[in-house]
């Protein structure tokens, strides 16, 4: 039966409008495209969506700001990812606490709407969500329809989120969308056809890059600016790129204090996506955005891939069973099975390539669950002429990123030390508190615990920040081609991890 708890409010003025080009860009069904070769429509496209993305449409009366207090309206689409409430651990004065809610009936849903409720009930700073769900079988075409909001949130099955995007945008909706938007090279064609739409129907399209607001991030893309800390970025070779980016993550873990239950079809790649498409698009971004700051990449002639692979974690029954509460693996994941009875589940990539000249590595992997007292871990490395500036989270450090600075050998440490010190009290203007430690080899980042927000926090400044583009008009110039950048790279690394898969 169809449910919907509260009547949802009136569709936003205005969205939906679609506004008469004298053109036509249609990039996405281009067999150059499909092909990797340089499409002059699509260049003229991303040129001119960052040149007039300034007049989307918003929800607002002429002659005000948006968005105003309660002027933007949340609708939230098939909510399968716990990512989809973490959007809403916090409230926002811009956000109305009415949310529309569109969803299949079903386990999912419900642990959504629990840790909305959870929200809303906690007694240091609640929030006041009210939720109106509805559950019928055309939950998609309804919300399409009846547009109770000018926001879609889409977290859940990476297998229907691209589609679910384009549906979003070609009805004039503005979309925040949880990684990765596309899941293989047929995605990120769509994926293209999205963001023409988008800037046809002049509104927002963007992904959740969480990882870009963790401290240890902040401050090494700072210091491998600083020449006279870094020197250059060297450019490295494929047998020793200069930068590493890897990943450990769990498939056993726990999220606001509860131990997370996954769905079923998390571990069915058809639907969720291999690792090499998924975490990675957090890795690649960062090392866009460390290496070449607020500066638009253009993927058909500054990436080039290198080598990919791809190797499967192997998850017991009972592992299974703890972790989604099924007795037995469905139907779906049979196929998955080998000859112990595991599923393997193709979690795990690796990809080597070149970006504007520099050598980069990438690296993600998925255990069952963490060792005891540790959790999801990640490894940085930049190396500069002067300098390699290193993230390190292993049990010396206590399973928390620390950020390192050893001074190149050919250069030296007596060298570096007074220009690392000069440079961190210019940081510390930004970063009160920050200090310099002396290791063994180099000096490690003394940095106080308040800047260490936790990943869950990093959700609301990724959504201040598409707030703040929705106030803007525009994001920013270079974010449309770089998220283009970041998915052709993602999908280019699975298309060619399975193409070495054949060859051998």
């Amino acid at each position: 039966m169809n449910r919907i708890e509260s009547a949802f409010p009136a569709a936003c003025p205005g969205i939906g409008k679609r506004i008469q080009m004298p053109f036509s860009l249609h990039i996405g069904d281009s067999p150059q495209l499909a092909a990797g070769s340089f499409n002059p429509r699509f260049f003229l496209f991303t040129c001119m969506f960052c040149a007039f993305f300034t007049h989307f449409i918003s929800c607002r009366k002429p002659g005000t700001t948006e968005p105003d207090a309660g002027t933007v309206r949340l609708m939230i689409l098939d909510p399968g990812h716990f990512h989809a409430a973490l959007i809403q651990k916090r409230s926002y004065p811009e956000v109305s606490p009415e949310v529309g809610v569109f969803a299949p009936p079903g386990q999912e849903l419900e642990d959504y709407l629990q840790r909305i409720e959870s929200f809303n009930n906690r007694s240091v700073d609640p929030t006041g969500w009210v939720e109106s769900v509805y559950t019928g079988d055309d939950f998609l075409e309804r919300m399409l329809s009846l547009k109770p909001g000018n926001v879609c949130v889409i977290a859940g099955r990476s297998s229907s989120k691209t589609r679910y995007l384009k549906s979003a945008v070609d009805a004039g909706i503005h979309v925040l969308a949880d990684k990765p938007m596309c899941m293989d090279k047929d995605g990120f064609v769509l994926l293209t056809q999205a963001f023409e739409s988008a800037f046809r129907n002049r509104v927002l399209l963007y992904d959740i890059m969480t990882e870009r607001y963790e401290i240890t991030n902040i401050l090494q893309a700072a210091l491998i600016h600083m020449p006279e800390v870094f020197g250059e970025l060297k450019p490295g070779s494929a047998g020793d790129p200069s930068v590493i980016k890897e990943s450990v993550h769990h498939f056993s873990k726990t999220v606001s204090g509860v131990p997370l239950k996954r769905p079923a079809w998390y571990f069915d790649t058809r639907q969720q996506g291999e690792g090499i498409v998924d975490v990675t698009t957090h890795l690649v971004d960062l090392v866009q955005c460390a290496c070449f700051p607020e500066q638009a990449l253009d993927y058909r002639r500054d990436i080039e891939m290198l080598a990919a692979r791809r190797w499967p974690t192997c998850i017991t029954g009972e592992q299974f069973r703890r972790v989604t509460g099924l007795d037995a693996f469905p139907e779906f994941l049979k196929s998955s099975l080998n000859s112990n009875g595991d599923i393997e589940v193709f979690s795990n990539g690796e990809m080597t390539y070149r970006l504007k000249g520099i050598y980069v590595k990438v690296r993600v992997q998925w255990n069952y669950e963490a060792p005891p007292g540790a959790r999801d871990m990640h490894v940085s490395l930049m190396k500069g002429t002067r300098s390699s500036i290193r993230i390190r989270q292993g049990e010396a450090e206590r399973y928390r990123p620390e950020l390192y600075v050893d001074a190149d050998p050919a250069f030296g440490s007596e060298k570096l030390a007074p220009a690392l010190h000069s440079a961190i009290a210019r940081l510390e203007a930004s970063y009160p508190g920050i200090g310099l430690e002396k290791t063994g080899t180099g000096w490690v980042l003394n940095i106080p615990d308040h800047y260490r927000m936790g990943h869950e926090a990093h959700f609301g400044q990724v959504t201040q920040k598409f707030l703040e583009y929705l106030k803007r008009k525009r994001p920013a110039d270079w974010e449309i081609p770089n998220m283009l950048a970041k998915y052709y790279t993602t999908t280019t690394a699975l298309e060619q991890a399975l193409k070495t898969e054949e060859a051998r």
